[in-house]
């Protein structure tokens, strides 16, 4: 059994096709820029997928070594096969890690997960988040200050509607005053979940996270 977490990043890969402006900050796709800031400790083996892949790149064989999957969506959730939403629910309950990233909130597996309309307030005005660390203890937030801030984002602010979260880990305040449980944890069955609302590109700097968390680790094959 390999001692790495096989981590698979699924992104929709739609706005980097559409969107000039996106295109050029992520020139491979975000899916990439994402796999590569996790891979960046040697502790995970990283591969990806996209909805434009045959399966969505979620094969059984690709979920069932996957130990982690992590998921961006905003643009195409209602394009996801429930078939293959029935997959990765199936494959959380055996124990693999769902983080959904940001609008993911909206996306089918966590809706699913949840079993609520996972809906929130927000806002685009250009505005300045502060994320502070609720639970220090935790270790996703492990050797992060009490807080780090994010220039120039869309405002995210409660009520979120998802179940009370087993753990919450961060919470955002905006310049217009809302607030938003943006690091959440829950259980399904035998699988661990985490919600993180910041952009993508935030994860350059925490990659480290996603290694420390506690999740079940790869899984034995026979």
């Amino acid at each position: 059994m390999s001692s790495q977490i096989h981590v698979t990043v699924w992104g929709e890969n739609v706005h980097e096709h559409e969107n000039p402006l996106v295109a050029k900050i992520y020139p491979d796709g975000m899916h990439h820029t994402i796999a590569h800031a996790i891979s960046e400790d040697g502790d995970c083996e990283v591969r990806t997928a996209t909805l434009q892949d045959p399966d969505h790149g979620l094969s059984r064989g690709v979920l069932d070594n996957t130990d982690v999957l992590v998921w961006w969506g905003h643009a195409a959730h209602g394009k996801v096969a429930d078939a293959i939403v029935e997959r990765v629910l199936a494959r959380v309950w055996q124990g693999m890690g769902f983080i959904a990233l940001h609008s993911s909130h909206y996306s089918k597996p966590f809706m699913r997960l949840m079993g609520t309309s996972c809906s929130i307030i927000w806002r685009e005005a250009g505005e300045k988040e502060r994320l502070w660390v609720c639970n220090p203890a935790h270790p996703i937030a492990r050797g992060i200050d009490r807080y780090f801030e994010i220039e120039n984002v869309e405002m995210y602010g409660e009520p979120f509607a998802v179940p009370t979260p087993d753990e919450i880990v961060f919470i955002s305040w905006f310049e217009g005053g809302e607030v938003f449980r943006s690091g959440c944890t829950w259980k399904r069955g035998n699988g661990k979940i985490f919600y993180f609302r910041p952009i993508p590109s935030i994860i350059m700097r925490v990659s480290g996270w996603f290694c420390a968390m506690p999740f079940a680790g790869p899984q034995a094959t026979a």
